[in-house]
């Protein structure tokens, strides 16, 4: 695997910050890849702009800033608005499809509702993790079980079994999709 650039995002309180921090863990810790992290949000405690970016690589990483993300993940539609015209051509666009409408001309995509999904859980909150296992299982990027291992080196006790199931709710949906494709 070469260079990959990962930017997540939506809107403060939606987790953006640690879904990017899970998977940079998951990538260098528990995948044996380099990774590098950077966050940005606005100055609102919640409800403004957040962005989660990754470079990860088999090598070392020379230049630690995403500038054509070959992986985007908007949970928010002007996060979509904002970021889309600086995806790399012939990325992977991630949508969650509660809160993001794509143009009418958008190429492939891939959506899960993972608010809903969340919802479904019984925490709302949670739909950053949900997104997390569905960008795990349709990405390839890193592997399901150095999510987890992520998850469970990360959270208290007390949100572990939320968010692993969670993580498995995401990631199931995209195995559902692709077996009815």
């Amino acid at each position: 695997m070469s260079r990959q650039e990962v930017r997540l995002a939506g809107y403060g309180g939606q987790g953006i910050v640690l879904a990017g921090q899970l998977l940079g863990k998951a990538a260098a810790l528990y995948d044996g890849r380099e990774a590098v992290f950077t966050q940005s949000y606005g100055p609102e405690a919640r409800g403004g702009a957040s962005s989660a970016d990754l470079v990860i690589s088999d090598g070392p990483v020379d230049y630690p800033l995403v500038s054509r993300p070959n992986f985007l993940v908007a949970m928010f539609q002007e996060a979509y608005e904002r970021y889309r015209p600086e995806m790399a051509e012939g990325g992977l666009l991630v949508i969650d499809s509660d809160l993001v409408k794509p143009s009418a001309d958008e190429g492939p995509y891939r959506a899960v509702p993972a608010t809903r999904l969340a919802e479904g859980l019984g925490k709302k909150i949670v739909a950053n993790v949900v997104m997390l296992g569905f960008f795990t299982a349709v990405s390839g990027l890193v592997r399901r079980e150095a999510v987890e291992a992520a998850l469970r080196s990360s959270l208290a006790p007390r949100l572990l079994d939320l968010n692993l199931r969670a993580f498995a709710a995401g990631y199931g949906y995209a195995q559902e999709k692709r077996e009815a494709a």
